[in-house]
């Protein structure tokens, strides 16, 4: 494998979803909010003819102080999945082509 595709690999996350089933996740950013870590990934799309979705934000929890494992967890709080989110976008306006919501 070439180092090209072997960089391409290290910024997918495979999780599972709530059907067991493995979704893959290309990782985009991690930010930090008010002493909390929110990681942004993007939903990778399998099928060429499927149009790319919207960015999923998670907040990172460590499981273990001995382990490197580390777990994602749902955020339920509209206004942090906003303020996360407008960082982010902040943060790489010159690089992606956000679509603004009305």
């Amino acid at each position: 494998m070439d180092e090209e595709n072997m960089e391409e690999l290290d910024n997918i996350i495979v999780l599972n979803n709530e059907n067991g089933e493995e979704v893959k996740f290309e990782f985009l950013d991690l930010v930090d909010l008010d002493d909390e870590q929110y990681v942004v990934l993007l939903p990778m799309v399998e099928d060429e003819d499927e149009e790319e979705g919207e960015v999923v934000i998670l907040k990172l929890e460590d499981t273990d102080e001995d382990s490197d494992e580390e777990s994602y967890v749902s955020v339920d709080d509209e206004e942090v999945l906003m303020k996360v989110f407008n960082i982010f976008k902040e943060k790489f306006k010159d690089d992606f082509n956000f679509a603004d919501e009305d």
